[in-house]
This record gives C-alpha cells, sequence and structure tokens, in this order.
C-alpha cells in the first residue's frame, strides 16, 4: 500500500483528495494534517483510521506520498519539506505563488530524484475532456473560449479572499489557474498575454472579474473569463474552427457530487446529461459529455506515472504573472 499523508483539510483536502486517495486501489490516506477542531471533527468522522497529526508529526513520519493541500502561502515550504525527505509530493494548484518558486522546486526534485507532480483536476473535467475529443474535427482552430463564473456577491472570509502578495489570493490564481492549464493543454505555449483584472464587490482585495487574452505560438487566440459575481454564466466553452464549432454550457459535476458523499466507485460517476452543440449555424448535432475522471489523477501516480508535468504549471504560472504585467502597465506582454 501507499502510505498517503494529507497537508490541509479545507475545500482541497475534504472534497477533492481525501475523497480520491482513499478512492484509489492500493492507496492509504494515513495521516491528515489540520489544526481547526471542526475540521478535525470531520476529518476523523471521514476517515477514522487516520491520525490527525500536526505538520511537523506527519514529516516525521514513514509515507510514500505527501500531498500539499494547505493555503498557496504554504505550497513552496511543504514542498520542498517532502522533496527534502525524499517523498513523492502532490501540490495543489497553483503550483506556487511565482514561476521562480516553482522552478526552483522542479529543479530540486529532480536532482533528488524525487517525484513531483501538480492537481490539476480539471484536466479531467466531463466538458473539457469532450473537447479534447471532438476537437480534430473543427479543422483549423482559430478561436478558443472558456469560462468559469459564479455567483458569489459578497466576500467570505478565506484566504483566497486576501490581497497580501504572499498568499496568491483572487480569480487569477484560483480559477485562471485552471483556465490557463486547459488552454495550454490544447494548443500549447503562448507567446503574448493581455489582460483586464477589476475588483468588482465591495470590500474586495483581490480581482473577482478576469479576463485574459492569450495568443499561442501556433496562432490560436485564447479568451478566458473567471468572474465570482456572474448572476447569469455564459458559454463555458466555444471552439471555432475553419470547419465548424463546438460550444456547451454548465460545470461538470464531480466537485459537487464529491461534496455530496459521492465517489468514484460508485456505479454512474461522472455520468451527467449534459450535452453540447457540435456543427455550423443551425446545422448541429448534439454532442453528450464524456464521463467526468477526476479520479484518473491518483490511479495514474498510483501507477507509477506522472499525471502532470511539473514544468506545464510553471508555464501557467508565467502567463499568470505575465497577466498581471500587462495589467500594471497597460500593454500586452510577450513570452
Amino acid at each position: 500500500m501507499t502510505r498517503v499523508g494529507l497537508l490541509g483539510y479545507g475545500i482541497a483536502g475534504r472534497v477533492f483528495h481525501g475523497p480520491l486517495i482513499s478512492s484509489t486501489e492500493g492507496m492509504d490516506l494515513v495521516a491528515i494534517v489540520t489544526a481547526n477542531p471542526e475540521r478535525q471533527a470531520q476529518a476523523r468522522a471521514a476517515y477514522p483510521d487516520a491520525a490527525i497529526v500536526t505538520a511537523d508529526e506527519l514529516f516525521e513520519m514513514d509515507l510514500d506520498l505527501i500531498v500539499v493541500g494547505t493555503p498557496n502561502r504554504t505550497h513552496v515550504e511543504y514542498a520542498k519539506r517532502a522533496i527534502d525527505k525524499g517523498v513523492a509530493v502532490v501540490v495543489d494548484k497553483p503550483f506556487a505563488p511565482t514561476s521562480a518558486e516553482a522552478k526552483e522546486l522542479v529543479a530540486s526534485a529532480r536532482a533528488k530524484g524525487v517525484p513531483l507532480t501538480v492537481f490539476q483536476n480539471r484536466r479531467w473535467d466531463s466538458d473539457f475532456l469532450t473537447v479534447r475529443k471532438i476537437i480534430s474535427q473543427l479543422g483549423d482552430v482559430r478561436r478558443f473560449e472558456s469560462r468559469y463564473e459564479r455567483w458569489m456577491p459578497e466576500i467570505w472570509d478565506n484566504w483566497r479572499e486576501f490581497g497580501a502578495k504572499e498568499e496568491a489570493g483572487g480569480l487569477l490564481y484560483d480559477l485562471g489557474a485552471h483556465l490557463v492549464d486547459q488552454a495550454l493543454q490544447l494548443f500549447g505555449p503562448v507567446k503574448s498575454v493581455y489582460a483586464e483584472l477589476d475588483l468588482r464587490r465591495p470590500g474586495a482585495q483581490v480581482e473577482d472579474d478576469v479576463f485574459v487574452a492569450l495568443t499561442h505560438e501556433n496562432g490560436v487566440r485564447s479568451h478566458l473569463w473567471a468572474n465570482a459575481h456572474a448572476a447569469n454564466h455564459g458559454l463555458r466553452f466555444r471552439v471555432l474552427g475553419s470547419e465548424g464549432a463546438f460550444v456547451i454550457s454548465g460545470m461538470d459535476e464531480q466537485e459537487d457530487a464529491l461534496d455530496a458523499g459521492r465517489r468514484p466507485t460508485d456505479s454512474d460517476w461522472g455520468y451527467e446529461t449534459r450535452s453540447g452543440q457540435l456543427g455550423i449555424l443551425g446545422k448541429t448535432i448534439e454532442v453528450p459529455v464524456e464521463l467526468g475522471a477526476y479520479e484518473h489523477f491518483y490511479a495514474e501516480l498510483q501507477a507509477g506515472r506522472i499525471p502532470v508535468d511539473p514544468m506545464g504549471s510553471v508555464h501557467a504560472l508565467e502567463v499568470i504573472e505575465a497577466a498581471f504585467t500587462s495589467v500594471r502597465e497597460n500593454r500586452v506582454v510577450e513570452l
């Protein structure tokens, strides 16, 4: 069995990592770190065989894998400690607050022969998997539009809303990390970035309204949106090609399913009734979404493969940093 220690039991640990690790054949969640009494009680109820420990105690344990699901400001510190201990490590997105720190982690892991990967789970979203399946039918793709929009009109008391630079809060680091990663997966490296970032909600310290335009090296243009106060949501994906287009609305349902107690071991896991439209103008066909498959991340890891190359997440951070520069200097940033 792969002995796994989980750092953090907020949304990342409770909703994603804990359920996915415990659903993966061959993995044993043996320790969880959380200082919050309420979360400790939740963790004990969900995983009675796992020890509730401090971070220092976890790093003294005999583990095969350490998962960093703590606030962004601590990702680098804990990943370094895992690498120094010689234990394989998963770091939740965003990989690090800066691309320079992320590169240092990759270099250190390579030098010490420690497996390192980043939890970019939305590569296994149902709708994204559908786009990957049908994209060859569109001819030469010219424009890619992608949105993550929510209706959260009030600020919530969470580090993601804090303005200190070391927190790496705000939507660009949060949802933007997924949006950029998906665009890079589909269309490859980016050569220029333009962005518009705004603070719309009363009391906002970090951007809650995001638009980023990417020009990929292959000429494809990606337009990416994230919004915390969208009372009506736009299309999830719109992909325009020389032979046709694909559009789909709605969101992948795996996060809500995990939060509700469902697991990848359920017989109907990942199934949705949503469909997209593929074709030209009114001449379209319905395309059912692929099965969502977050479980593949840890299954790949358990099989000895790296599910996400961390250098891809380094490039995503370079794009995010370029977006901040674009706003600060009001210009298109060349990479």
